[in-house]
């Protein structure tokens, strides 16, 4: 009986011991604050949204923050996880409108961002994978094929503070121009 009190007390140690890693030293800086960059993104959407005449069929305020805006109807189901999505695209910054992103030759022609090499096409992905900004998980589960709509995205689903695009300030609230082509 005894024996086993050491050993459950050894265990315990171990495991208080085993705890206390030390800190990571890569983990330099602050730590990303969703839920504050989603409050301010919020409001300049709300801005944005009652200072700009945007033609819409309707609005959808899904309460992740995302907007969509949907242009022109389409039909069938939406997508969920797992569904192959297809669509074309272009990408802008709510904040001055300028465009860092698209999947048609030329609009990136026309603003200095067509990459050489690179295919300018239909693009595709699958939904819930990781293989977008979440933003666009979440704008198009709200759209059925066909559909034409503006996803405005808060920084906290789009690329909340990386600077992996010069052309995407951290922070930024993005705006797709989307066209729902289909769905596998």
């Amino acid at each position: 009986m005894k024996q086993k009190s050491y050993l459950i007390l050894l265990s315990v140690l171990l495991l208080g011991l085993a705890s206390c890693q030390p800190s990571n030293p890569f983990a330099a800086g602050p730590t990303y604050d969703a839920a504050a960059n989603l409050e301010i993104d919020r409001k300049l959407i709300d801005t944005y949204l009652a200072s700009t005449e945007i033609d819409s069929l309707y609005r959808i305020h899904d309460p992740s923050g995302v907007v969509v805006i949907v242009q022109e109807e389409g039909s069938g189901t939406r997508p969920t996880g797992g569904t192959v999505v297809y669509t074309d695209y272009t990408g802008s910054l709510m904040s001055d409108g300028s465009i860092f992103d698209t999947s048609f030759e030329d609009v990136a022609r026309d603003n200095n961002i067509y990459v050489e090499g690179r295919d300018y096409s239909i693009f595709s992905f699958v939904v819930g994978t990781g293989g977008v900004i979440t933003g666009w998980d979440i704008g198009f589960r709200r759209l059925r094929p066909g559909s034409k709509a503006k996803l405005i995205i808060p920084s906290p689903y789009g690329y909340s503070a990386a600077t992996n695009n010069s052309k995407i300030p951290p922070n930024s609230v993005l705006i797709f121009d989307v066209e729902f082509k289909g769905i596998d």
